[in-house]
């Protein structure tokens, strides 16, 4: 059973790997065997991560590259090639919200940030659609492979204040199911995608609209909390479990599926 569920051998890129959630994703790689590749802007981070793995026995290989570049996203590959010879996974982790895609309780909505939803927007969809375009050709040439996107619970329901983020995570769910159904077109079972649906998490990113400077919740917190039917935030490591079903074999004939990892949020109703 462990063997179904091993990465052994398996070279899995992670873009956004310096994140709050990415750094969780890259260490659960590593634990089940894979060899990782660390794909963040700050190189500092990406190395000191890659550095942890090493010395504890694994393979990690940090690169600094920007998702929106198809540029540095085929430098980026040619370094995994010329390293590890083969790229067997790829997870779309950059992503998140943008300050200028927030829209405050109290803004006009007909005066909406229009550069900001598309900035956010953009780097969701493109940030992820670049990298699987890259990374991809490689898996259709080689050994195949699994892609993994990261969908929202705001994709699935209206959750004021992050339209642009939202917009971005819906359209996430359309290319999971349409990519997934194109690749086993050509393909078969040699490459799946599949998407991850996380619930609320504290980040950097969101951590302002959740709680205040001192730790407490904020109404918008305590609103999520209530709605959550397991009443708390997740932990992130409690998303390396579905990660890993859908890297490994484990899920050979699972593709176009997004898997909930949210504490019940997008069940309940709210009565």
């Amino acid at each position: 059973m462990n063997e179904l569920f091993s990465l052994k051998n398996k070279v899995i890129v992670v873009t956004g790997g310096t994140g709050v959630l990415g750094k969780y994703f890259v260490n659960g790689i590593a634990a089940a065997g894979g060899s990782v590749v660390i794909i963040g802007r700050d190189i500092n981070k990406a190395k000191a991560i890659a550095d942890e793995i090493n010395k504890s026995g694994g393979k990690a290989l940090p690169i600094s590259a920007d998702v929106l570049s198809e540029e540095k996203m085929i430098n980026a590959r040619e370094k995994i090639l010329s390293s590890f010879g083969k790229i067997n996974g790829l997870v779309n982790a950059a992503g998140g919200n943008v300050p200028e895609g927030v829209l405050p309780n109290d803004a006009d909505i007909f005066s909406l940030n229009i550069e900001g939803m598309k900035n956010a927007m953009e780097l969701n969809v493109w940030g992820t659609i670049i990298p699987t375009q890259i990374f991809g050709s490689v898996m259709e040439k080689n050994d195949g492979g699994s892609i993994v996107n990261i969908s929202s619970v705001s994709s699935k329901r209206a959750l004021t204040k992050v339209l642009g983020y939202s917009m971005g995570k819906a359209a996430i769910d359309t290319y999971n199911q349409w990519f997934a159904v194109e690749l086993a077109n050509r393909f078969g079972d040699n490459i799946r995608m599949n998407a991850i649906t996380p619930g609320f998490f504290l980040t950097e990113q969101n951590r302002n609209l959740l709680t205040h400077p001192d730790g407490s919740l904020t109404e918008r917190g305590n609103l999520i909390i209530k709605n959550t039917p397991f009443h708390r935030f997740g932990n992130p490591d409690e998303l390396i479990g579905a990660l890993i079903y859908l890297l490994s074999d484990a899920s050979k004939f699972v593709t176009g599926t997004e898997l909930g990892v949210d504490g019940g949020f997008n069940a309940f109703s709210g009565v």
